[in-house]
This record gives C-alpha cells, structure tokens and sequence, in this order.
C-alpha cells in the first residue's frame, strides 16, 4: 500500500498517510483542533536509466546518428577504397581503349 503525503491549508502541518489507492483520500487535517482542509503534496521522481545507453545511440552530439567515432571512420574508409578501386577500374578502361 502507497504512503501518500498531504498538507494542511490552515496550519500548514505536513503528514504522510499509509492508505489503499482506493480509499477516499483524507479531506481534514489530523492535528487536534485544527481541523483544515488539506491537500496532497506531490514530489517529482527522479528518473534513472541504465543499459547500454538510448542516449548515445538515439541523441548522440556528434550528429550522425548515434554512431561513434569509429563507425565513422570505418564508413569513411570502406568508402574511400570503393571511390579507389572505382578510379583504378576507370583508369584500366581507359588504358585497354587506347591500345
């Protein structure tokens, strides 16, 4: 069962009760006497992520797509030996069309 935190709009007193997410919430404040309306406090969650990282894949600063620096390296040189074996194939044409 959840601890739910309320606060009294009249004192000001601050009290957490242990109560069944289908319990009608607390409408008065418990302190004696006073007897105000209160209200639940809600406090952000603080949000871990752990793994093998989303962020570096999906938001990644270097802005091609979540790839490292090596990947990028690798790519950039996968492509630099086609455009070399592609100049190298042009230059044997041009070789056996001129004998």
């Amino acid at each position: 069962m959840p601890t739910y935190e309320y606060a009294c709009k009249k004192c000001g007193n601050q009290f957490e009760v242990w109560q069944s997410a289908n319990e009608e919430p607390v409408k008065r404040c418990v302190v004696k006497g006073c007897r105000g309306t209160v209200q639940k406090v809600f406090h952000p969650v603080g949000i871990i992520f752990k793994g093998s990282g989303w962020h570096i894949t999906d938001y990644s600063r270097n802005g091609n797509g979540g790839e490292s620096k090596s990947e990028t390296a690798e790519k950039t040189e996968k492509t630099e030996k086609a455009e070399k074996k592609k100049d190298e194939a042009v230059a044997t044409a041009k070789t056996s069309t001129e004998e």
